[in-house]
């Protein structure tokens, strides 16, 4: 009889490894016999040499990589262990982030050594996380997600209004104008005041970070956590300590957010209150979705998507190559069959010189526009329409079909699918060819809300999530 929502890995590691086909199947399975201890250690050696191979600005790009794995780490284990949907998460960095910077700048001034400023922070951040978890007693789901976006958001009206205390002219928060000079770590002497070294130091406080969140989740609490994921009731009534639980999961995840933050202020020398608002707390959430709930290496790896494909897109070449090589890996994900996949990719370019003739024929060449000076070169030629005027509205109109042909994508089967992919992606290559290639800015924000609506779709586990096991 199957389990309802249990990782299932050892009991069907077998038939797992049978399962795995294609020409990737012996690097899969050779990849599955990899300890993970020894996995993580391929991983961090990779990862230092990244700043011996890139630009300043790209260690920059590094840096943010290791905040934002390290604040979705923390976040898993409220969401994706316990099963809190808590969306007051990014509060707890901001007030890493302003603890840190009060204490450490001329704000007070204070100037805290960094061994005296960084464990306060962490413990009245977690201290913050259990106080907020207080409410989770009585609030689930829905009901606890709107309190806690609520707490986020007067966090972030209090740094920015809140600057003064009544009667008193020190300066707390800045206001809208935030605190700089903050200082940079120092430890036994030795200061981190180079992204450089904010990279590797990251990186190591990332490494003991995932240690320590495999052995807590092998562990009697990280069982219980995943129990009270899945049946918040029969936990309860099997002993489990259910609130203490709940309040712990809030904790730890809270005094991670809050080290990123002290991290964060330390290497932008300020905090600003626009650093934490909401956009960014949907950013974490899009790298926890994608790499998978519940799942350490997924969620770093989610990071690093969610992260550096931004800055890819800001290179138009980079990113024509990332959208049609996604577009080809989404047609192989989705059919598998090399027939299906030749016979979508010849449909397209058929219809395309179809609804190209037909648009002469009707309008003439007066819509015609210039192509794109793109890596595609003239394989466009003749069957794509790059349209003149009017080319931002007949985009519009585009986008809202390809969508609507995504989703009769996802309702159809066989060679029904076929039929529907093939106007969806002459379509999506429309709209890109047309619009989002020349618009960098709608682009980086239509992809992240495009990549994480097809994963939905297509793995719902995420990138390296376990699919959960469900009786219907």
């Amino acid at each position: 009889m199957s389990q309802i929502g249990v990782d299932r890995w050892v009991e069907e590691s077998e038939s797992r490894q049978q399962q795995y086909s294609g020409w990737t199947a012996p690097a899969r399975r050779a990849f599955d016999k990899v300890r993970p201890g020894w996995r993580l250690a391929l991983f961090l050696g990779l990862a230092a040499l990244y700043p011996l191979l890139v630009s300043p600005s790209g260690v920059r790009i590094g840096i943010t990589v290791l905040i934002l794995a390290m604040l979705a780490l923390g976040l898993n284990i409220v969401v994706g262990w316990a099963g809190l949907l808590d969306l007051g998460y990014v509060a707890f960095y901001g007030f890493g982030a302003y603890f840190y910077a009060i204490v450490s700048s001329d704000q007070l001034p204070a100037h805290w050594p960094t061994w005296v400023a960084i464990p306060v922070v962490v413990a009245a951040t977690a201290l913050l996380g259990a106080l907020l978890s207080l409410p989770s007693r009585r609030l689930v789901g829905d009901y606890l997600a709107i309190m806690t976006l609520f707490f986020a958001q007067v966090f972030v009206e209090v740094v920015r209004n809140f600057s003064r205390l009544p009667g008193e002219p020190t300066d707390i928060t800045g206001g809208p104008n935030g605190i700089t000079g903050v200082d940079p770590w120092t430890v036994f002497g030795f200061s981190f005041n180079t992204f450089n070294r904010n990279f590797y130091l990251l990186l190591g406080l990332l490494g003991l970070l995932i240690v320590g969140l495999y052995r807590l989740n092998d562990s009697r609490t990280g069982r219980a956590w995943r129990a009270l994921r899945e049946d918040t009731l029969a936990a309860e009534h099997m002993t489990t300590p259910v609130n203490r639980l709940k309040m712990l999961a809030f904790a730890v995840g809270a005094a991670i957010a809050g080290l990123s933050g002290t991290i964060f202020a330390a290497v932008q020398v300020g905090v600003f209150p626009n650093n934490f608002m909401l956009v960014f707390l949907i950013t974490v959430y899009a790298a926890l979705i994608l790499g998978g709930l519940g799942s350490i290496p997924g969620v770093v790896v989610g990071a690093i998507a969610v992260a550096f494909t931004p800055e890819i897109l800001r290179n138009p070449g980079a990113a024509g190559w990332l959208f049609y090589i996604g577009l080809l890996t989404l047609l192989l994900v989705t059919l598998r069959k090399r027939p299906m996949v030749a016979a979508v990719v010849a449909g397209v370019v058929a219809f395309g010189y179809l609804l190209r003739a037909a648009s002469l024929a009707i309008w003439g060449d007066t819509i015609l526009g210039v192509p794109n000076d793109t890596f595609t070169g003239g394989f466009l030629d003749g069957w794509l329409l790059i349209l003149g005027e009017h080319q931002d509205m007949a985009s519009n109109y585009a986008f809202v079909l390809a969508i609507v042909g995504v989703l009769g994508v996802i309702l159809t089967r066989g060679w029904w699918r076929v039929v529907a992919l093939i106007p969806t992606i002459y379509l999506a290559v429309f709209v890109w060819e047309n619009k989002l290639a020349l618009q960098p800015s709608i682009t980086r924000q239509l992809l992240f809300g495009g990549v994480l609506m097809v994963m939905m779709a297509v793995r719902p586990q995420g990138l390296l999530g376990t699919r959960r096991v469900e009786i219907t």
